[in-house]
């Protein structure tokens, strides 16, 4: 059971992806958006009310009409915003040309044809887009957490991408931020510096999901504690990119920090025991952008949207936000899918994401790993030794191989400031593919370059800058901190 299966007879015909029942997201053309609509955030912090407004003109009374009383927020806050009740004021040109500063959340009664109402919305010519406020949920349920490692001490995975060459070469860098927009975070002895402040976006009543569905743990308040309690998943991903190495191996990212976000709230499905992570589009972006602007050079992305099961037409999800990020010079990094087809899922296929597929231990792509030629490379991601809630896992799944590449993003965003280099998502992209290792088997399709490697991606890093700066023999230091 799936909470896409419990069906939305609220969507457009054709649609089978999930989405809230009383929740859409418009975006505005640009100079349209009106300038007393306030920003979610400020609304949570009771500094100001949601508008009941809009435009006062064709786009009130288009959602009077098909839904009669609304609540209407801006999603995302001004970069340069200072203090409570202002998050609305000061968008800059980034914000405005990629919809951050024009997109609106908007709340409506139970029983509103949502999908009809974004199909009229998207004719006004004041109005971008339209579209439902969709749910992703993380495609396993949660692993049973261990007290401890069993006899598998994890190391297996690590030896496949040469963590221990990587690190040799470069340790990383506590200046070097990734955004985690997951499930949240819990304390672990395995992160005793690791995590700076982050925030919970995740906003959903109870009645935004189908019957049969629970919420587990705080799902309406958004505030600066990105806690799980529940589900583990943001737990399994930061081990891998940043665990100090007491009783698993350290996380590939090496000394590198992690801004948690937690934008997936914990529920259990029908028929489930274990809880899984479930979080509406808004709360996702929402997390996305803030990530960015609180300094996240890289963000990891193990969540995903279906592609064939959204409504024909409909605006794909995260397309703003991704713009956004490139815009700020993010590298993006995201799981492929676990459907083990071939499979556009969103944010994975933009290009200028980094899609990551799985392998498991013989090398070969796992059997659920989705395939398709946005796919970039494969990590490890069976049976993947990590941390939990409580504990340790064994975590299996794309959402576990994409961490790795963020780890490695974050080595090389390390190794390039090192050599007072800057590098930029494309860079990252290109150096991942051209290292990576051949699969086990030959005549793979759909799964990428290869297998990551990361100390081949430091060292071909380091060429590369030797060639660009006419220094032979700059890349041959130690990564100590005194060599620039």
């Amino acid at each position: 059971m799936t909470i896409r299966a419990l069906g939305t007879p609220w969507a457009s015909s054709g649609e089978r992806q999930y989405s809230l029942p009383t929740s859409l997201m418009v975006k505005l053309a640009l100079g349209e958006a009106p300038a007393h609509v306030p920003t979610v955030r400020d609304i949570a912090r009771g500094a100001l009310a949601a508008a009941t407004s809009i435009d006062g003109g064709p786009v009130d009374r288009i959602i009077g009409e098909r839904a009669g009383a609304f609540r209407a927020a801006r999603l995302f806050s001004a970069v340069g915003a200072h203090g409570a009740g202002h998050d609305h004021l000061g968008y800059d040109a980034v914000e405005q040309q990629t919809g951050m500063a024009r997109t609106l959340v908007l709340r409506v009664p139970a029983g509103t044809p949502i999908g009809q109402l974004c199909e009229t919305l998207a004719q006004i010519p004041t109005v971008e887009s339209a579209t439902p406020n969709y749910v992703a949920v993380t495609p396993f349920d949660a692993a049973r957490a261990l007290a401890a490692p069993d006899h598998d001490d994890g190391w297996a995975a690590r030896e496949m991408i040469r963590l221990a060459e990587a690190h040799a070469i470069e340790p990383g860098d506590d200046g070097v931020v990734v955004g985690l927009v997951d499930s949240g975070v819990e304390k672990h002895p395995e992160f005793p510096r690791t995590f700076r402040p982050g925030f919970d976006t995740v906003r959903l009543e109870s009645a935004d999901v189908a019957t049969g569905v629970q919420l587990l743990g705080d799902h309406r308040r958004s505030d600066g504690n990105p806690e799980d309690r529940f589900v583990g998943h943001g737990m399994g991903c930061a081990g891998i990119i940043a665990g100090e190495g007491l009783r698993m191996p350290p996380g590939l990212g090496g000394a590198c920090r992690i801004i948690p976000m937690r934008a997936l709230a914990a529920a259990r499905l029908p028929g489930k025991t274990n809880a899984v992570g479930l979080g509406a589009i808004s709360d996702l972006d929402m997390a996305m952008k803030l990530a960015v602007d609180l300094g996240a050079k890289v963000i990891n992305m193990s969540f995903g949207t279906d592609d064939s099961a959204l409504a024909p037409h409909s605006p794909k999800p995260h397309a703003d936000t991704v713009a956004y990020a490139i815009a700020r010079g993010c590298i993006l990094i995201a799981a492929s899918g676990n459907n083990g087809r071939e499979t556009i899922y969103w944010p994975a296929a933009y290009p200028d994401v980094i899609a990551i597929g799985a392998v498991g231990g013989d090398r070969r792509p796992t059997a659920f790993s989705t395939r398709g030629a946005h796919v970039a490379l494969c990590a490890p991601g069976e049976h993947v030794l990590t941390t939990a809630v409580q504990g340790y896992q064994y975590a299996t799944g794309t959402s576990f191989a994409a961490p790795f590449a963020a780890g490695a993003a974050a080595l090389l965003v390390a190794r390039s400031h090192r050599r007072a280099r800057p590098i930029d998502a494309e860079t990252v992209r290109d150096i991942l593919m051209r290292t990576a290792q051949p699969f086990a088997v030959g005549g793979v399709s759909g799964c990428g370059a290869g297998i990551l490697d990361a100390a081949a991606a430091l060292a071909a890093l380091d060429q590369d800058l030797d060639r660009a700066l006419g220094q032979p023999g700059d890349g041959d230091d130690d990564g100590g901190a005194d060599d620039g």
